[in-house]
């Protein structure tokens, strides 16, 4: 999926058609969001072969290394939110209970929800039916049950 989208996107940057990017061709769909030194310093930093332009596959390689930071940032802000609802524990051994659930609403100012309501939430995401969320399970429930 990303090597389309990058490559639909490399297409795009390549104005002159010649099969590569040049700083000013990157520099002009970047203008809004990074400076000339932010530009320079990305087209240096995967600029493979030095000739000041990118190829597709230096392109390529420098979008992949961009999906990969994004995807860890998200698994490290997910382990935060799930940490937050969590019960007691150490790392994997750490679950969403009812009653973690119910105190982190409350904290939240849903004061209002009981543990039958809490056990409720919990059972439409518990996969293995343990009665528990383990991180896994939260993770789906964040991914598919709520974007």
């Amino acid at each position: 999926m990303v090597a389309v989208v990058a490559s639909s996107l490399f297409a795009a940057l390549d104005k002159d058609g010649d099969g590569k990017v040049s700083a000013s061709e990157l520099r002009g769909c970047m203008a809004a969001a990074l400076g000339e030194e932010e530009t320079a310093a990305i087209l240096a930093a995967v600029d493979a072969d030095g000739d000041g332009m990118l190829d597709r596959e230096e392109f390529l390689s420098l979008a992949h290394e961009a999906a990969e930071a994004d995807e860890d940032g998200r698994h490290r802000c997910l382990r935060e939110a799930f940490g937050m609802y969590a019960g007691e524990g150490e790392g994997e051994e750490r679950y969403i209970t009812p009653a973690s659930l119910r105190r982190m609403l409350s904290r939240l100012g849903s004061s209002q929800l009981g543990m039958e309501e809490c056990r409720a939430m919990i059972c439409r995401f518990d996969l293995n039916g343990d009665g528990v969320l383990s991180f896994d399970e939260f993770r789906v429930m964040m991914h598919d049950g709520l974007m």
